[in-house]
Formats: C-alpha cells, sequence, structure tokens
C-alpha cells in the first residue's frame, strides 16, 4: 500500500463514476503515525491531515510544516474545545447541541464544520440522526462563529456493499437537501469513505476521503 497507490484509486474511482479526480479531496488520518512519516507526505505535496485526538494534534503540530491544514475527524468533548479550536481548519465531527454551544463560546474566529450524521447501524457511532439533521443545520446557522461546511458519515463496518452503498446514498441526499436549503452557505463537503469503502463512496458522491490505513500499512 501507498500515497500513490490510494491516490490512483481514488482517480480511478471517480472516473469510473463519471467524475473529474479533482472533485475528490484526500484527508491523510495521520493518528498514531509518527510526525517523520506525515512529514515524508508532506515531502510528497500532501497538506491535509486528520488527527481523531486532541492531544495527540497538538503534540505533533509544532512539529511539522505551518501550512499543514489540521483535521479534527473523532469526537470532541467540551472541555478539550478551547484548546483544539485555534489550531484546525476543519471539525467533522459536530453532533450534539451542547459541544456546538461550547464552540460557539469559545472560538475566536469562525469555524468551518461538518454535521456528524449517523447512519451506520452500530450504536457505538456518533451522530445526529438523518431525521434531525435539518433541524439541527438550522440551530448551526444561527451561530456566527460556526460555518457549516458540510457533513460526515461513516457506513456500517459490514461486507455488505450494498448496504454501504445504501447508507452513503442517504448521506448525499442529506447533503444535497441542505445545499438546496441554504444556497447561499458555502455547503460543498461531504465527508464519507475510509480505507475499506472510499471508492463506493466516490462512486456516491463524497467530495472527501478520509485514508489511513491503506497509506501507511506495509
Amino acid at each position: 500500500m501507498s500515497y500513490e497507490w490510494a491516490r490512483e484509486r481514488i482517480a480511478t474511482a471517480a472516473l469510473r463514476a463519471g467524475r473529474s479526480p479533482n472533485e475528490i479531496t484526500l484527508l491523510v488520518v495521520s493518528k498514531g503515525q509518527p510526525p517523520s512519516a506525515i512529514q515524508a507526505l508532506y515531502d510528497k505535496g500532501q497538506r491535509l491531515f486528520g488527527e481523531n485526538r486532541v492531544q495527540e494534534l497538538l503534540k505533533k503540530k509544532p512539529l511539522l510544516p505551518s501550512d499543514i491544514q489540521w483535521h479534527l475527524i473523532g469526537y470532541l468533548q467540551t472541555n478539550k474545545v478551547k484548546q483544539v479550536l485555534p489550531h484546525i481548519t476543519l471539525f467533522h465531527a459536530l453532533d450534539r447541541e451542547g459541544l456546538l454551544e461550547e464552540i460557539a463560546r469559545r472560538a475566536e474566529k469562525p469555524l468551518p464544520t461538518l454535521i456528524e450524521v449517523k447512519v451506520a447501524q452500530e450504536e457505538t457511532k456518533h451522530g445526529i440522526p438523518p431525521t434531525e439533521v435539518e433541524r439541527f443545520a438550522e440551530r448551526v446557522m444561527k451561530e456566527p462563529h460556526v460555518i457549516l461546511r458540510g457533513i460526515m458519515g461513516m457506513a456500517s463496518l459490514t461486507h455488505d456493499r450494498t448496504q454501504i452503498r445504501r447508507e452513503f446514498r442517504q448521506l448525499k441526499q442529506i447533503f444535497d437537501r441542505l445545499r438546496t436549503r441554504y444556497p447561499e452557505t458555502p455547503i460543498d463537503t461531504l465527508s464519507m469513505g475510509m480505507s475499506n469503502d472510499f471508492e463506493i463512496a466516490i462512486e456516491e458522491g463524497s467530495t472527501l476521503v478520509r485514508l489511513g490505513t491503506i497509506i501507511f500499512s506495509s
């Protein structure tokens, strides 16, 4: 597995779906990786990296080039909001009202954010239920320091590709409804697809895939 191979698979999946590879953004999930591994990908041109844990992100960031764009993609505790906000360019996991209120209270500048939507079957997955997303988006829109850029979701962990495709299709429908409802806002990011299912996600309309395992595994 390699970075170049992953990018090639992204391009192939996009073309297969009648899309331009340029429509797909690659976010490299660097959790658990040393700064040297991140630097190696930076040297190849990669600038977007995602971390799950606040402390790991804050530890790595000062050791790496300042033009890296850091995304926080994991569950965020409200007591960690203040320390991480200045260091991220996109937050993928807005999943509850209390967190929204804390971000709005602590943010010194507008934070681009994705609503996490729960379409997967696992109880351990976080997110806003599909039926509540539009109501929650309305609430987000009222906060001047939170910029809604789109949604993020994970498919169920299953070998049933039909189910995975159905769940990604549901996310795409929600994304399209939000774009229609708020045409004047910068809703442009549908973050779905990881190492085990990103090609299906691209075929179903993903604009950003989150890949770690297939890039870093040897």
